[in-house]
């Protein structure tokens, strides 16, 4: 079980470590949001496991943070950089923060320009609800299952 805890610390701290490189390599505006958004995701949830998923030869990967589940991806683009929440369409978002992704059953996402800035009260709300909903979504353990008595054989006359 040691080397199991061990082999996920490491796992966690690869995946941060290729989260702050992806932030210094992008190197201007959407390595700054990236990371303020980063840290907004830590404050509001600091159990928060950072991930790095979907490699492939023509993606490099990209930062994902989880608790009980997905709460949101982080991608950066030539004009945006993009905060998808999985289950951001059963989320509240008052200060209509969700600008993007918005005709989908189940993902919403946060689109930041260049010089935009995101209320941040408003963000971690997001943060700790989707934290919220995935946690109540965790399978509890089942009930043993009832045992039918058996009715009593009728005899024959």
């Amino acid at each position: 079980m040691l080397a199991m805890e061990k082999s996920n610390t490491s796992q966690e701290r690869s995946a941060s470590e290729l989260i702050s490189r992806r932030i210094a390599d992008l190197g201007d505006w959407r390595g700054k949001a990236l990371g303020r958004m980063r840290k907004l995701i830590k404050q509001a949830d600091p159990d928060v496991v950072e991930e790095w998923k979907w490699v492939k030869a023509t993606n490099p990967g990209t930062p994902v943070w989880s608790h009980d589940g997905i709460i949101c991806t982080g991608e950066s683009y030539k004009e945006v950089v993009k905060l998808t929440f999985a289950k951001g369409a059963s989320l509240k978002d008052p200060a209509r923060l969700f600008n993007s992704s918005l005709e989908g059953a189940t993902r919403r996402a946060i689109d930041i320009r260049e010089g935009e800035d995101v209320d941040e009260a408003a963000f971690k709300a997001l943060v700790r609800q989707a934290v919220a909903l995935n946690g109540a979504g965790k399978a509890k353990p089942s009930k043993p299952a009832k045992v039918a008595k058996k009715a009593p054989a009728k005899r024959a006359r």
